[in-house]
């Protein structure tokens, strides 16, 4: 039975990710700073045995090491990791105060390099393990006003690629996914804050994206499982785009 740790899980397509591993009879580990929320999706489950969830607040790295334990002590093995968990603050190089490039910096990179400075360690222990990193169509230049957000999943993809060179002689493989513009809790509370209606969100997406839709949170799960899986075991260094034809 494999394990699965989530940089997130909670929600969108972590929480996607986190039903399809439970529906493989996969463990898994997960995380979100809501301890309520987290227990109720161990319950909807009634999988006690088979689920971890670990509150933690991602601008900080005081928890990231005491997740990690906690989830060695349940199931003893990560046979998998997910970076999923970022934020996205609408700001230009000229709009962002340091508060918000901390953030956006601290949540979606520093606590995923901390994270792995444990994971790996156990990894290279038993000599097997597969990282999953979740990126993003901004990852090249990005639109304007994603500045920050885009400079955090360019880097994502060089350390992915880091771990795919430097780690494969551990049996440790490491992907990028870069995951297209998707209809997600976050993304509709972030279109409101704009003044944009769910059905005005669907509509803009449909004349940008080529395949004429958003992603549901489902869509890119097939390709996260097929990371997870030992059908990808000579699969390492590569990146998939589950974008609906969209670059940015």
């Amino acid at each position: 039975m494999k394990t699965v740790m989530l940089l997130g899980g909670t929600k969108g397509v972590g929480k996607e990710i986190l039903k399809a591993c439970i529906n493989k009879g996969y463990n898994v580990a997960f995380c979100g700073r809501d301890q309520q929320l987290g227990q109720e999706i161990i319950a909807s489950f009634n999988s006690e045995h088979q689920l971890y969830f670990h509150q933690i607040d991602l601008n900080t790295i005081n928890d990231i090491k005491d997740y990690f334990d906690a989830a060695i002590e349940k199931f003893k093995k990560i046979d998998a990791l997910i970076i999923y968990a970022g934020i996205t603050p609408v700001s230009s190089i000229i709009e962002t105060d340091e508060d918000t490039y901390d953030s956006v910096f601290n949540i979606n990179l520093k606590a995923p390099y901390f994270l792995l400075k444990h994971v790996l360690k156990s990894m290279m222990d038993f000599k097997s393990g597969s990282i999953v990193f979740f990126g993003s169509a901004h990852m090249d230049y990005g639109q304007e006003d994603r500045t920050a957000y885009a400079l955090t999943k360019s880097t994502l993809y060089t350390l992915s690629n880091h771990i795919a060179h430097h780690y494969a002689k551990y049996g440790i493989r490491s992907n990028y996914l870069v995951m297209g513009w998707t209809h997600t809790e976050g993304e509709l509370e972030l279109r409101a804050k704009e003044g944009i209606s769910e059905d005005e969100l669907k509509n803009n997406a449909s004349s940008i994206i080529p395949m004429g839709r958003m992603l549901s949170p489902y869509d890119p799960v097939p390709a996260v499982m097929h990371f997870i899986s030992d059908d990808s075991a000579m699969t390492t260094g590569s990146i998939m785009r589950v974008t609906g034809g969209e670059y940015i």
